[in-house]
């Protein structure tokens, strides 16, 4: 059997794209609706996915979505599946991040604050991926070795060597890369793959904000290439995960050989 054979083709993808009305999930949607894939944006009903939406075609939904809802991320698989089929794709981007010490002069890391992020970027990635993973047992075959489907989380660079402030944030990535192999392993019987990238410093909406001298400092942090990543660099990692079906279980560094100083 070639393994040509089993590579998958954008075209046939149905993906769900978390927090993709911005930064690497809009990205991503762009790749995959240019590719002619179909998708739905699942982000917060505030944010920019409907002007996402009409930007990448008729192929292209936004439905409002809060992650760690259980009914917000059902409705939004429901809606895939009657506008486009069953699912076969979904990509974690949504997540948030705060910058709190430990302890400091105002005091301690308000525990609210840390367990708002544990919620939304652990606790919100692994609802959307049971819930995915059950509707993907429903759909069609996709190769021959009878994947059924993918989950490509998003992790951090920080889960590694998360900076100072960065406790809630580390903790959020560093559970996604940890489970990351044991749900791999939980859906393997239901010839569903998991991955997650963890990605370094990218030009996104939140870097863009910064100074230009401060996002040039940035760049300097990175041995090589020294530069910021785009956008697109991880949409197309999203894509070769999606289209080699040997990538299982792994967690994939894309920072330009970046270790974040203290």
């Amino acid at each position: 059997m070639a393994a040509s054979s089993e590579i998958r083709q954008l075209s046939k993808v149905i993906a769900l794209v978390t927090g993709g009305a911005s930064g690497l999930g809009k990205a991503t949607v762009a790749r995959l609706a240019r590719h002619g894939a179909r998708v739905v944006i699942a982000d917060l009903p505030g944010s920019s996915g409907e002007e996402v939406a009409q930007n990448n075609g008729d192929n292209t939904l936004f439905v409002p979505t809060d992650v760690t809802s259980e009914s917000d991320v059902a409705n939004a698989l429901s809606v895939t599946k009657e506008r486009f089929g069953t699912i076969n794709t979904a990509v974690n981007c949504a997540g948030i991040g705060v910058a709190i010490k430990t302890l400091s002069k105002r005091g301690p890391h308000p525990l609210s604050q840390f367990q708002k992020v544990l919620n939304v970027n652990a606790i919100g990635t692994f609802n959307v991926i049971r819930l995915a993973a059950e509707q993907m047992t429903q759909g069609e075959t996709l190769n021959e070795s009878g994947e059924k489907g993918v989950i490509i989380n998003t992790a951090s660079v920080a889960a590694y060597d998360g900076q100072i402030g960065q406790a809630a944030y580390s903790a959020s990535k560093g559970a996604i890369v940890g489970m990351t192999l044991p749900i791999a392993r939980d859906l393997a019987q239901y010839g569903i793959r998991v991955c997650t990238v963890a990605p370094g410093l990218f030009k996104t909406p939140l870097l863009e904000a910064l100074p230009e001298k401060v996002q040039q400092q940035l760049a300097t942090t990175i041995p090589f290439p020294q530069r910021l990543g785009d956008p697109d660099e991880y949409a197309h990692l999203i894509q070769t995960i999606i289209e080699n079906p040997l990538l299982n279980a792994e967690v994939i560094r894309l920072d330009g050989a970046l270790r974040m100083q203290p």
